[in-house]
């Protein structure tokens, strides 16, 4: 078995990089692994491509945050010779959060990622981007997106980006115009949010379908249409802890394989956090699954 580490450099700190490093020592006295590092944007998913080329039994461990674990995972989709982990530096890591709190930290002992477990996990397609996790087309979609204006501004958290961007997002309106069709659902109107989840969390914890499960064949579909600045408000942190439930009058939900959705005008959609812009977009469950692994002693399905 190899066991191929793939590092964004830029991720977190300096400190947590060079943490990672002694740890991923400690876990190979031997030095019997690779330590690639990326440069930029779309060189995760080409180191791992690569890594895959010999075709025997393959690890990859995707160091870095949400956008790192993406390229990985695109790149390993299909290949039954290689399994997946995520060893958080960045911000997000939204994933990891359905392991448990406790669960999550262990994804940074290397020692335990090594011996650990896998699965084949359930990936969606969305216009051709896989994503192992949630994909949104809302106001959340555009809050995501527009985080990164504010990370770099002086004492500024990642928490405070995302109360900054939502600000500004819910300044320039809740809803935009679209059409869904999911299953039986066919909606035709302004819409605030449409969030399609294969795991559970994402927006640095928002759950809002908890029984979602990456394994099980199937995509979770919730859309909010028209809805007022108060009510949303009132509601909000319900939909964030998987209340959907309680408002059938305003939530549609649907599980099943496929969504399509489209609009006049450029959505905005992230995928585990990478963004995409059109104006159509088809997103379905994918034909192709990838091998994720996680640290020996933490389940998934608690």
């Amino acid at each position: 078995m190899r066991h191929v580490f793939i590092l964004n450099p830029t991720a977190g700190k300096r400190r947590s990089c060079l943490t990672l490093l002694a740890r991923i020592e400690g876990a190979f006295p031997a030095g019997d692994y690779t330590l690639l590092t990326t440069a930029g944007a779309g060189d995760a998913k080409s180191l791992a491509q690569r890594a895959l080329e010999p075709g025997d039994p393959v690890r990859l461990y995707a160091c870095g945050g949400d956008g790192t674990l993406n390229e990985v995972v695109n790149a390993a989709a299909g290949h039954a010779h290689a399994a997946v982990t995520h060893v958080p530096v960045g911000t997000g890591n939204d994933f990891l959060r359905i392991f448990g709190r406790e669960g999550r930290k262990k994804f940074r002992d290397i020692a335990a990622l090594k011996e650990g477990p896998q699965a084949a996990f359930d990936l969606m397609d969305c216009n051709g981007l896989l994503g192992l996790d949630v994909v949104c087309a809302g106001l959340d979609a555009r809050v995501a997106a527009g985080v990164h204006r504010y990370k770099s501004l002086p004492l500024v958290t990642g928490m405070g980006a995302y109360v900054m961007s939502l600000a500004a997002e819910v300044g320039k309106g809740l809803t935009r115009p679209m059409e869904v069709d999911m299953g039986p659902i066919h909606y035709r109107g302004p819409v605030a949010i449409l969030c399609v989840c294969n795991g559970q969390y994402y927006g640095g914890g928002f759950r809002p379908v908890p029984e979602a499960m990456p394994d099980d064949g199937v995509l979770d579909m919730l859309l909010i249409g028209d809805i007022t600045l108060p009510r949303f408000l009132r509601c909000v942190g319900k939909y964030s802890a998987g209340g959907y439930k309680e408002f059938p009058q305003l939530v549609r939900d649907w599980h099943g394989d496929r969504v399509t959705f489209s609009s006049e005008e450029e959505i905005t959609v992230v995928v585990d956090g990478e963004v995409l812009r059109d104006r159509r977009f088809t997103l379905s469950l994918s034909d192709r699954k990838v091998n994720f692994f996680w640290p020996k002693g933490v389940e998934y399905r608690r």
